[in-house]
């Protein structure tokens, strides 16, 4: 499998995004006081926006996780104050899934950090940089969603 695709340096780029990641969160968490929250709960609320509510299935599609694995995650999370489970109220046997206030609050906070952070980092950089970094989101935005369709398609020849 080749490394790079057109001009793309995917080793290198490899090599950026999860250092690139984890100083944000890092920082994020150090100057808003955060609680350090597993970075899988993190895509569990992420798919859990204010007012979203969904099923323990359905997340796990959306993710690409197992059904045993969201299960345990949505355990850990309650019993952490950063999910509701309550029965569906058109289905008791089902159940439904929400973010806690708690949670949206640290999102809140998170997110209005993050993004201030990176735009007193990108300050820094050149008027080039900051361009191309500014055209590069749509492209990782896309990039992602072809990420997540492969894991989910991987899961879905192996559920369990």
């Amino acid at each position: 499998m080749s490394d790079t695709v057109g001009a793309l340096d995917s080793r290198r780029l490899a090599a950026l995004i999860s250092p690139l990641r984890r100083h944000l969160l890092a920082l994020s968490r150090e100057t808003a006081g955060l609680p350090d929250v597993p970075d899988s709960q993190v895509e569990v609320l992420r798919a859990l926006p204010r007012g979203t509510v969904s099923t323990p299935s359905a997340l796990a599609r959306r993710l690409g996780l197992r059904k045993s694995t969201m299960s345990n995650l949505l355990t850990a999370m309650e019993t952490a104050g950063l999910v509701v489970r309550r029965p569906s109220p058109d289905d008791r046997r089902r159940v439904d899934v929400l973010a806690s206030p708690h949670a949206l609050s640290i999102f809140d906070r998170f997110d209005a950090t993050s993004a201030l952070l990176l735009a007193e980092a990108a300050a820094t950089l050149r008027a080039d940089d900051r361009a191309a970094l500014a055209a590069a989101v749509p492209a990782l935005e896309h990039l992602g969603d072809a990420l997540a369709d492969r894991r989910r398609r991987t899961i879905e020849k192996d559920p369990e």
